[in-house]
Parts: structure tokens; C-alpha cells; sequence
């Protein structure tokens, strides 16, 4: 072979290197090309996808933005970029299609573009946003009707402190709990302590604090502001309710209550019977449920509404031998229905909360002279009083918390004998009472 075409060939083989060394760096220096999407092409593609069953595909925006499309068609919007400290490649959730549109996503990556031109992490920065989000969710409003839901409440006793939660959620229910201040609250409820409403003063403070107990057990604040303010707040003068403990008045109450029936519910007049004997709180007696009354072993067993959120301790009353025979004669009525005081009219609803008065009005009696619940302060002062039980066994079995000398509770199944022969004794003592002293 002549050295000419040695010469060639040489000169052939370090023209092409050349042409390839140049090649690479223009390939380095010039961008892909990448073809913007359309809402046709997206739809397309994910109509193909349903049917490819394949891999997950990338449609790609360019500029980092691409919609991943995975094997069933759901199609999702995503960023790829370079993490400005560490330099390392990370993505970015931006949206599901359609519902995140082809614009909204790309205003998204002009977002993220001018963020990471000054620096800043679009991860870190949406973690940031979406923290101060989640902050200004936590408002009062919302954190009370989370904490409402948890109450077990009677239907009557949510309507009284609907009037409440008014009031607090007109004046705190925007803001966000943890920039409210105790004077925020005192203010709320000095509202109603000029009017001279001390009562309604307090249970604006009480239904407040309750609502930042809740949300500092789910770590939403730190503290209780409502509670910082209880001792600022007036006392209002103690209102006894009316309650009759005159042993005449007593003896001819209960002969009437005996000796007549009223109009309206038969099981109206089997709870004012055996209410005087068991002096709970006409709401726990007209909730009774035939489950919780044990005839073998005499006794009715239930949690009490105001605790069950609290301690959810059960109350026990021990029944005497009356009560027993007049929870059987309305066994015999009502025994096939959930509760033992059913309303005859709606046997899915118990007997309403006025109509013990009611009736304790027709059997002559009026509001001033004696209420339901005035029945628990008879019990407690004739017992103290004439029949001479221990106070602290008379507030144990009035559900109230009773402390030793070393300031513990009281178990609620403690003196539970002790409590059984009080209980049969006064039932005795009320008969003697209505034998005695009625006309």
C-alpha cells in the first residue's frame, strides 16, 4: 500500500475524531427538545395507558414538570429538581389530572423556578406553607365542635348550652386557639356578669376551659387560659333548689303522689314514685335502662352523664324493698322497650325532662315549693338531720366526690352494705312520713 493512501487514512481517522469530539459538547450545550403538552395529547395517552396495562410512563412538560402515568390510568402531576445546598435530585407532588389542570400545574413550576432562582427549597417551603395551613385550621370554632362531638349529652342539656357556645364562638370562634388570651375570654364572660348572670358567666368560662383541656391533649396549645381567669370572676349567690323538709309537707306530698294518677304517661307516674326514694338526678332516672336495673342482686347500676367524659365511674344505688316491687310493676309495662320511663307516644324517647314537675304541680305542689331535683336536698338533710347517716355515706351515694382524711376518693362500690341499709331505711322512713301525716 502506498504511503499516500497510508496518509489518507490517517488523515480520515483523526477527521472523524474530531467531528465526534464536537459533537459531544454541541449535544452537551443544546437542550433536549421536548414538545409541550396539550389536554388532547394527556388524554390520549392516558386512554392508551388504561389499555397498554404497562409500566408507569412519564409525560414530560419540560422544565422539570411531567405527568406520571401509572398502569390504571391515574395520572399525576410531579417536578423534578436540584436541591440548592445539597445538590441532590428530589421530586415535588404537585397534583392529580384533570383536577389539577395543565395550567395550574405549570403555574406551579414557574413557583417552584423563581423559589430555587432565590434558593429556596420548594420541598421545605411547601412543608412551611402547609403548616401555617394547618395552624389557621386550628381555630376555637373548630376545635369545639371536634371536642362536642366526644360529649354524651341529653338532648336537653345540649339545647341550654347551645346558648352558649354562641356567645363563644361569636366572640373566639375565628381566631386560632393559641392567640386567644385570658383576657379575650374574661371579657366574654364579664359580658353577662354585669347583667348580674354570675351563673352564666361561669359556665362561659367552663365550657371555654373544657374546649382548651381537649386541645391540649391533642398538643394544639399549651395552655388554659380560661382557667387562668376562674378566680377573677364574681360568685354569684348560692341558689338552692326548691326542696321540701318539713315532715308534714313530706308525708302529704308523697300521699298524693301515691294515691292519685295523673293525666298523659303512665311510666310519668312510676318516676315520681320512685324518684323520692332514690333521689337522683331526674335526667339519670328518666335514662334508665331496663339493663342496668339487676333484680337478683337489687341494685342499678349506671354512669352518670356529667362524668361519663370524665371519670366514667359507675353510680350504684342500692334498691329497697319498695322501689324493687315498683320497678317490677313497670317492668311489666315498658319491660319490652330499651328504657324503663319510655314516652307511651314515642317509644323511641323516654319521658321529657318537664314532665316530673309537671306532674308534682298537678298532685298540688307548686315549682317554689318542690322540683325533681329538690328530692336530692330532702334526702340529704333528713337523713343527716333525723335519721343521723354518716354525711360522707349520704354524698356517696348523692354521686358527689367524697374524700378520706387522706384526701382520696371515695370507691364508688365502697360501704356499699352501709349505703344498702340507709337506702331500705328511708324508703321505711317515707312510708311512716306518708302513713302519719297525711290528710
Amino acid at each position: 500500500m502506498s504511503e499516500g493512501v497510508l496518509g489518507y487514512r490517517k488523515f480520515l481517522r483523526y477527521f472523524l475524531r474530531y467531528i465526534l469530539f464536537f459533537e459531544k459538547i454541541y449535544r452537551k450545550k443544546m437542550p433536549k427538545l421536548v414538545i409541550s403538552l396539550t389536554d388532547s395529547k394527556i388524554k390520549s395517552a392516558i386512554s392508551m395507558q388504561k389499555k397498554s396495562f404497562e409500566k408507569n410512563i412519564k409525560l414530560s412538560d419540560g422544565g422539570g414538570l411531567y405527568l406520571l402515568l401509572d398502569k390504571k390510568g391515574g395520572a399525576y402531576w410531579r417536578f423534578d429538581y436540584i436541591r440548592p445546598i445539597t445538590k441532590k435530585r428530589a421530586t415535588i407532588a404537585i397534583g392529580v389530572y384533570p383536577s389539577c389542570t395543565l395550567a395550574s400545574a405549570r403555574a406551579k413550576r414557574s413557583e417552584f423556578r423563581e423559589q430555587l432562582a432565590q434558593n429556596i427549597d420548594p420541598t421545605i417551603q411547601k412543608k412551611r406553607e402547609d403548616e401555617t395551613t394547618q395552624y389557621k385550621k386550628n381555630t376555637f370554632k373548630v376545635i369545639a365542635d371536634e371536642y362536642r362531638k366526644t360529649e354524651e349529652l341529653e338532648p336537653s342539656t345540649q339545647r341550654r348550652n347551645q346558648f352558649v357556645w354562641d356567645k363563644l364562638y361569636a366572640a373566639l370562634g375565628d381566631q386560632v386557639i393559641t392567640e386567644i388570651t385570658p383576657t379575650q375570654v374574661l371579657e366574654v364572660c364579664r359580658i353577662y356578669e354585669r347583667q348580674g348572670k354570675t351563673d352564666s358567666a361561669k359556665r362561659m368560662r367552663s365550657k371555654a376551659s373544657q374546649v382548651f383541656r381537649y386541645a391540649i391533649s391533642l398538643s394544639l396549645c399549651q395552655f388554659n387560659v380560661a382557667d387562668q381567669i376562674s378566680r377573677v370572676l364574681k360568685v354569684g349567690k348560692t341558689k338552692h333548689r326548691a326542696a321540701i323538709t318539713d315532715e308534714q309537707q313530706l308525708g302529704q306530698l308523697l300521699k298524693n303522689i301515691n294515691a292519685n294518677v295523673g293525666r298523659g304517661d303512665i311510666a310519668i307516674d312510676y318516676a315520681v314514685k320512685i324518684l323520692p326514694h332514690v333521689f337522683v338526678r331526674p335526667g339519670e332516672l328518666r335514662g334508665a335502662k331496663w339493663a342496668d336495673i339487676d333484680f337478683e342482686n337489687r341494685v342499678w347500676k349506671y354512669t352518670p352523664p356529667k362524668t361519663k367524659n370524665q371519670t366514667a365511674l359507675q353510680h350504684i344505688v342500692p334498691l329497697s324493698d319498695q322501689v324493687i316491687i315498683l320497678f317490677k310493676e313497670l317492668h311489666q309495662i315498658t319491660g319490652y322497650t330499651e328504657y324503663c320511663f319510655v314516652s307511651m307516644r314515642d317509644q323511641s324517647k323516654t319521658i321529657s325532662e318537664s314532665t316530673i314537675n309537671k306532674r308534682l304541680k298537678q298532685y298540688g305542689f307548686e315549682n317554689g315549693e318542690t322540683t325533681g331535683h329538690g328530692f336530692r336536698a330532702t334526702a340529704r338533710t333528713l337523713l343527716d338531720e333525723v335519721l343521723k347517716f354518716p354525711i360522707e355515706r349520704i354524698e356517696q351515694q348523692l354521686a358527689h366526690q367524697v374524700r378520706d382524711m387522706h384526701g382520696r376518693a371515695y370507691n364508688r362500690t365502697k360501704y356499699l352494705e352501709e349505703r344498702t341499709v340507709m337506702m331500705q331505711a328511708w324508703s321505711d322512713y317515707l312510708d311512716r312520713l306518708m302513713d302519719k301525716y297525711a290528710k
